[in-house]
């Protein structure tokens, strides 16, 4: 008796032990203590498969982000109207310009972050990512401030019509409110790109992404919240997806673990992140200017046109979100073999990316062009805004791979840690042409079709300036790594 409860009890111990540590598998694998096998091996091995393994869940990534927006704006053209549809879509150049600086500084926390990882800097890892995570909420709370008194200022600077202003304010004050939670994602996904890991931030979108569309359905249809609906459910989801990637980056065992405790600003690292990163975010601002500028010009011809306007820029905003992902493989896996000293690869990892960019690109912008009347048709059924989307289409979608192009290179660059120049340049094309575009072409030609050839020309041009950057650059870091060696 005595020998068979001894059995019995060895039994319960063995079954215990056995599911107490199947919990734990299953937190390692979910929620970070297993890092490495979501960790890409950046600077070994064969190269294109893994800019396809890095990209693919970044690209899926930035569309379900964009899917926050897009399913504001489908259900709000649905179940509200174009008046509406007109006020949500007409804060998007807005938004962007609002918070593109710190977006683009979490691009300085990725490559700094990526540059001590592949050199096994384990403590300059860390206090990068306690660094960027702080800033992050520093930044998100002062957005969500200047949100809240800015908006509507900035929509009527921006002629923002009459009828449409008052809801427009009110989606962007909500907006703005789930900023540093919006923030603090983006860093937290920054830090987990630089060490390959692009499928965990994917997970925790389509979490956050399907929560955000049953909110909408719900506060709009069911609670007649209309605007401030969709707002209020974007806001919920952007803390819900906030929440999983801090958690994720708590119970990793690696170099990139989290601690509240730890978190403070140190200055030689935020020295470092800035000098990558605000030179990437004036550039997104910029650029974000003229586009707002050009959202001035779309005003001028009414709420049908600012919504054919609003459909078109976002089905452009998921070609965009395609090519930036590519944008980012090239700038985490240039900035990882920068670190390790091998500069013959970073020049594989740029062509690999051009190929990859191009053929994406020209796939979806050839499909978004010629479905264009059917994609459009799930944003709206007025056949007047349908139209006025189809002329913003018929001359930037199936040219979108020259905007790919145009950022990959200075992708590589900021990899490299030259961040400046590009900047420069891409803001001496891209802007340069669009205004000159707006204020000195457009009046004496008054049509859609015609305001929008200025996104051809100015990615061609500026893709010219910056294919000579590059050659500079690239030959001054080759005689670097000749002299170290």
């Amino acid at each position: 008796m005595r020998a068979g409860s001894h059995r019995i009890s060895a039994f319960w111990a063995w079954n215990h032990n056995n599911t107490v540590m199947l919990g734990y598998e299953t937190e390692r694998i979910f929620m970070g203590n297993n890092s490495k096998r979501y960790e890409i091996d950046m600077c070994n091995g064969t190269l294109l498969d893994k800019l396809i393994s890095f990209s693919l869940p970044l690209m899926l990534s930035g569309i379900l982000q964009l899917m926050f927006n897009a399913v504001d704006i489908i259900v709000v053209g649905k179940f509200t109207g174009s008046q509406a549809l007109a006020a949500v879509g007409s804060t998007t150049s807005l938004i962007n310009l609002f918070i593109n600086l710190f977006i683009g500084i979490s691009l300085g926390a990725n490559v700094i972050a990526a540059r001590f990882y592949a050199a096994g800097r384990d403590k300059e890892m860390s206090e990068t990512v306690h660094t960027a995570i702080t800033f992050a909420l520093i930044s998100g709370v002062v957005m969500a401030f200047v949100g809240l008194i800015c908006s509507r200022y900035a929509l009527e600077i921006m002629g923002t019509p009459d009828d449409v202003i008052e809801q427009a304010a009110l989606y962007m004050k909500i907006y703005f409110m789930g900023m540093p939670f919006f923030m603090l994602y983006n860093y937290g996904a920054a830090i987990l790109r630089a060490v390959g890991d692009t499928k965990r931030p994917l997970m925790f979108l389509i979490i956050s992404g399907v929560i955000n569309a049953i909110l909408n359905l719900i506060l709009v249809i069911a609670f007649h919240l209309d605007v401030a609906g969709v707002a209020i459910a974007t806001a919920i989801s952007q803390m819900i997806s906030c929440i999983l990637i801090l958690r994720c980056l708590y119970k990793t065992e690696s170099s990139y673990q989290l601690r509240f405790s730890k978190l403070t600003i140190r200055g030689v690292y935020l020295k470092q992140i800035f000098q990558v990163g605000i030179p990437a975010g004036i550039q997104s601002m910029v650029i974000n200017l003229s586009n707002a500028l050009l959202q001035s010009s779309v005003n001028s011809f009414g709420s049908v046109a600012m919504a054919g306007y609003t459909a078109a820029n976002n089905i452009l905003g998921f070609l965009y979100m395609s090519a930036n992902a590519v944008t980012q493989a090239c700038m985490s896996f240039t900035s990882q073999n920068y670190g390790a000293g091998k500069p013959k690869r970073m020049d594989r990892v740029l062509i690999d990316c051009m190929i990859l960019s191009c053929g994406i690109l020209l796939v979806l912008g050839t499909c978004a062009y010629m479905f264009g009347p059917e994609i459009l048709r799930i944003y709206t059924s007025e056949a007047e805004v349908i139209k006025n989307g189809m002329a913003i289409f018929s001359c930037t979608t199936i040219t979108y791979f020259l905007c790919g192009i145009m950022d990959l290179f200075p992708g590589a660059l900021r990899g490299m840690g030259y961040s400046t120049v590009p900047m420069i340049l891409s803001v001496l094309g891209t802007v340069g042409t669009r205004i000159v575009w707006i204020f000195m072409i457009f009046p004496s030609h008054r049509a859609l079709d015609l305001l929008f050839i200025s996104y051809p020309a100015s990615w061609f041009i500026t893709i010219v300036m910056q294919v000579i950057c590059y050659w500079f650059v690239r030959k001054k870091v080759k005689m670097k790594f000749v002299a170290r060696a």
